[in-house]
């Protein structure tokens, strides 16, 4: 069947160190050119590639493992499947590079049910094709899930394909030194905007049964706190298939987060471990939230109304789909800590620094947002910024927010993990540990129960609504107000006005200390 189109880089030689964006840019530029090359579409059994490098047929001594994350105790680099992050990092880039040039060839339609369920496959010898570049890694065979619905999901948030494919495959990526027990591997864009992460092989066929479901959600709703998903692919090499999905970035590494919170709103085993709070900036769970913030945080009414929500529409679109053990991933930026660290020369940039290239806070942000309803504001608001429009200086696209100490904080929410399914694996999980402990504590639960508890844990625990007026704030408005309408009678009228409206502001600071009392109360 007709394929790809054959592309001739650098008149028929193609360097080993081809660059990606030149390819892309050759890809989405030149005309098309019949070809009768195919492009195979396979399931996982087919052939896979030989092995990259690092990934090595004779066991190689490796060093704490998590899951099929690794570290090789000859070069310290890390390893998935036990290939190198390198080569992976590499193949990435450019099997990204390639089909999104390609895709550009495709005339633009609408979306069909058929389209959910394409696998495109392209192989990418070491020596180079006329569809694909040399490079100096082993060969291997890149995937593409469903490729035209995809593009139309990031046709939704704005993300032009250049814009894409400058992000990914221009610079280097980032691999994050701080993944969490998941034993995945993330990689961050250079420019902050995109998270890739490798996923197991049953979530990622959970996100294709997913993703008609997420098509009708998008549509309807763009104010939402799940992941934005841009991309599935699959890298088979060494024998091994590496599926990863690339996501928006919900901690912007140019804005230090002191403080980060993985909450499921649940208590069983929900505290950080000595281990983790070792690090520069631990990610604390539920109880140690409530011990640290007894009294949540505080949102001002308009926008503690949208993010609940916004949080009730999300959960029940999960429960709908019948998911559970997600979390909601939050980042806290307190701009006073922050103003006192740069009057004081500190630096905080989050994840453990200058291994992920961390960008400082007085840097500027990148020149422009290339995602839209991608910030927490926007997916609250559900309103997206214009085009190059950067975020104020107070708020750089998180949430206000104020602790009990009355400091001014900036909040970055998502929620994460949602390719978790109630399958009859985490059945029996939960019918395990509800033997053990209370089961209405355990963080794996029916979606239903589930889906309820995260609401009221966020809602009434984790986010508080300001009262409309303080006690204290009431009285001296009055007191300054009494001031004015004695002095200053005339400003307002006649006198006998002037008492009018002195006693209605009398009544109304007793309603407002009335209110404060009964919520105190209760």
């Amino acid at each position: 069947m007709p394929g790809y189109s054959s592309i001739n880089l650098s008149c028929g030689d193609v360097c080993p160190e081809a660059d990606t964006v030149q390819a892309a840019l050759c890809l989405l530029c030149l005309p098309a050119q019949k070809h009768t090359h195919h492009t195979t579409i396979d399931l996982d059994f087919c052939r896979v590639a030989p092995q990259m490098p690092g990934s090595s047929g004779t066991a190689q001594s490796m060093k704490k493992t998590i899951g099929h994350r690794g570290v090789e105790t000859t070069t310290g680099e890390t390893t998935y499947k036990k290939t190198t992050s390198s080569a992976l990092k590499g193949a990435i880039q450019l099997g990204i590079t390639h089909t999104v040039g390609s895709l550009s060839q495709k005339a633009e339609r609408d979306v069909l049910m058929q389209d959910f369920v394409v696998v495109e496959s392209i192989f990418f010898p070491s020596e180079g094709s006329n569809l694909t570049p040399a490079h100096h890694y082993s060969d291997f065979r890149f995937k593409t899930y469903a490729p035209i619905a995809f593009r139309y999901f990031r046709e939704l948030f704005g993300i032009r394909p250049d814009d894409y494919l400058y992000s990914l495959c221009n610079e280097p990526l980032i691999e994050l030194s701080n993944p969490g027990a998941s034993g995945s591997l993330f990689y961050v864009s250079s420019d902050d905007e995109f998270i890739i992460k490798t996923v197991q092989h049953k979530e990622a066929e959970f996100l294709q049964k997913l993703l008609p479901g997420y098509f009708m959600n998008i549509n309807q709703n763009k104010r939402t706190l799940l992941p934005k998903f841009y991309g599935l692919y699959c890298v088979q090499a060494g024998g091994k298939n590496i599926r990863i999905v690339v996501m928006n970035n919900l901690l912007p590494r140019i804005i230090p987060m002191h403080l980060k919170y993985d909450l499921k709103g649940s208590t069983y085993k929900r505290r950080a471990s000595p281990k983790e709070r070792e690090k520069a900036v631990p990610i604390y769970k539920d109880l140690d939230f409530i011990q640290d913030l007894p009294d949540g945080l505080l949102l001002e009414a308009d926008n503690y109304n949208a993010l609940c929500k916004t949080i009730q529409r999300d959960c029940l679109l999960l429960q709908s789909f019948k998911i559970m053990d997600y979390s909601l991933l939050m980042g806290i930026h307190n701009m006073d800590q922050a103003s006192r660290e740069r009057e004081r020369g500190v630096s905080n940039s989050g994840d453990s620094a200058g291994s992920e290239g961390a960008v400082t806070p007085d840097q500027r942000r990148p020149q422009a947002q290339k995602s839209l309803y991608c910030t927490a504001m926007e997916s609250i608001q559900g309103e997206a910024r214009g085009k190059g429009a950067l975020d104020s200086e107070d708020h750089m696209g998180g949430i206000p927010a104020r602790n009990n100490k009355g400091e001014r904080l900036l909040i970055y929410i998502g929620i994460i993990d949602i390719l978790q399914s109630y399958r009859f694996i985490k059945k029996l999980e939960h019918s395990w540990k509800a033997l053990v402990h209370d089961g209405d504590t355990v963080s794996v639960h029916r979606p239903g129960f589930y889906a309820e508890r995260f609401q009221q844990f966020m809602c009434n625990t984790v986010f508080k609504k300001i009262p409309r007026k303080y006690p204290h704030v009431c009285i001296s408005e009055f007191v300054h107000f009494l001031h004015l309408s004695t002095s200053t009678p005339l400003q307002l009228g006649e006198n006998k006005i002037s008492k009018y409206v002195m006693m209605y502001f009398f009544l109304e600071v007793i309603f407002d200390l009335f209110v404060d009392f009964i919520r105190q109360v209760s």
